[in-house]
């Protein structure tokens, strides 16, 4: 066992203390979702209880992110960060404090909403973490920052609080650490060195054609028949211009064209999300995406150039070998078996915005929240991807222990391979 393990055994002493608490809040939280950017009652709850616990607060930073500061004598400043929205989704979990609120979102739609993604148990176990901190600074010299973001699922929330001055804010930071829930059992930890987290970038293409009645097509240049053939041909770029041991993903996952069966549209407009692991990659396959579609526009006598539109752009998080290693160390003496080596994943984080504008290095770790008794079923029968709900799913929910348990006790052994006092 580490000095450093150790010393995180003795935080974590309190944790029985700060359980019925944070068990009732990420029951309170689950219950009030709240969507990207409109995190005000959260970052309220989460600003009080900082307070109450001695941090120095900072609010509304990047809209509704909360910060909060606690220094405990000389030594490194380490960096915590959960992410506090929800989705547009309808809760069908079941569970007595399933969400039923409704909102409205950016476009003016009302939509139901649901922490389907564990984004509340971020929130309760890097609360949890904080108390324990703020209780057992005898055991740790430095200063701790816990960072609450919004807007995770927009991919803006980060770039909007580093915007915002975070790095004022704050004393030099030294490294940052952060970590998701996933379906994946409760009780375990896994980590990651180097790419984990694919980058993801949105792309809405417009393409244009000549409008005319459903009956005399020979007068159309039709976008439909257009926009099918530019989602077939872009199926071939991973399968035909990617390498077998390049990981990528490209997903038409919209295609929006004509308003009645017997009009021909002029215009077809598609969505496209695409996922990698490099820069070199990503950018072979954004230009592959052009050369076809202006191909297939020039094949079909468009009588326009198409428009290319780049928004929703996550970035790669990309773990820190050192820290990786220090961290999967101490996560190993404490958890022993339940630290493992997780795989590469095509979900996409905004987290490593801050640390990259920071300036330091960083590490994404993830934490178990499916039954362990019901995962270990479902892996015997060959049943996972049936039967354990995955993030974003309308019946994905963590297991309230020991998901809380270890997710804030990952939080406090990761922080205190730097924070730990040097033995006298």
């Amino acid at each position: 066992m580490t000095g450093s393990t150790k010393a995180a055994e003795d935080v974590l002493k309190g944790l029985a203390g700060v359980r019925t608490w944070q068990q009732d809040c990420y029951v309170d939280l689950h219950s009030h979702p709240e969507l990207s950017h409109q995190e005000f009652r959260t970052a309220r709850i989460v600003a009080d209880r900082l307070g109450v616990s001695g941090y120095q607060v900072h609010t509304g930073v990047g809209g509704s992110g909360v910060v909060g500061v606690l220094a405990n004598g000389s030594g490194p400043t380490v960096l915590l960060r959960a992410d506090m929205d929800a989705l547009p989704v309808r809760e069908v979990t079941g569970l007595p404090y399933a969400s039923t609120v409704r909102s409205t979102d950016a476009e003016g739609h009302e939509v139901p909403v649901m922490h389907a993604c564990g984004h509340d148990a971020h929130v309760a176990a890097l609360l949890g973490a904080a108390q324990l901190f703020a209780d057992g600074t005898e055991h740790w010299s430095g200063t701790l920052v816990t960072l609450f973001q919004p807007a995770e699922e927009t991919s803006d929330g980060a770039r909007g609080m580093v915007a915002d001055g975070l790095a004022d804010l704050l004393p030099k930071v030294d490294v940052a650490l952060a970590q998701h829930v996933f379906p994946i059992p409760a009780g375990t930890v896994g980590v990651h060195s180097g790419p984990f987290m694919a980058s993801a970038d949105s792309m809405r293409i417009t393409v244009h054609g000549r409008g005319a009645h459903g009956s005399m097509p020979q007068a159309s240049v039709d976008p439909v028949v257009l926009a099918a053939m530019i989602v077939v041909r872009l199926q071939t770029i991973v399968s035909r211009e990617v390498a077998p041991t390049e990981s990528a993903v490209l997903t038409v996952g919209s295609i929006q064209s004509g308003s009645a069966s017997n009009v021909i549209p002029d215009r077809a407009v598609l969505e496209l999300n695409i996922r990698t692991y490099s820069d070199t990659t990503r950018t072979a396959i954004l230009d592959a995406i052009q050369r076809i579609v202006r191909a297939e526009c020039a094949a079909s006598g468009s009588p326009a150039e198409p428009e290319f539109e780049m928004f929703g752009r996550f970035p790669l998080t990309d773990n820190d070998s050192d820290v990786t290693a220090r961290v999967t160390e101490a996560f190993t003496g404490f958890f022993g078996d339940s630290c493992w080596q997780m795989p590469q994943g095509t979900g996409s984080e905004d987290f490593s915005e801050i640390p990259s504008a920071l300036g330091v290095p960083y590490t994404y770790w993830g934490f178990g929240g499916a039954d362990a008794a019901k995962f270990r079923a479902a892996s015997d029968s060959g049943r996972v991807a049936q039967d354990i709900p995955v993030n974003h799913a309308p019946n994905f929910a963590p297991v309230i222990q020991p998901t809380l348990d270890v997710g804030t006790q990952a939080l406090v052994v990761a922080a205190m391979v730097w924070l730990a006092r040097s033995p006298q």
